[in-house]
């Protein structure tokens, strides 16, 4: 059962546009940082480029369910 009334305030919705894979561009370390829940720091981005240039593309599928 909801506990959840219909006037309690609800989580935002992410706009679609905000929601790529990558498929339909380049994927860069942030998007892999992004996908895998870590936050955007430099060692976080130093971290992702390995990944990508050892995985490619394909890194952020991984990532993905």
């Amino acid at each position: 059962m909801n506990d959840r009334s219909d006037s309690s305030p609800r989580e935002p919705v992410t706009p679609d546009a905000l929601l790529h894979t990558g498929s339909g561009g380049e994927v860069t370390a942030e998007d892999i940082v992004l996908a895998s829940g870590r936050d955007v720091t430099p060692e976080n981005l130093a971290w992702a480029e390995r990944k990508l240039a050892a995985e490619g593309p394909a890194a952020l599928d991984k990532l993905l369910p």
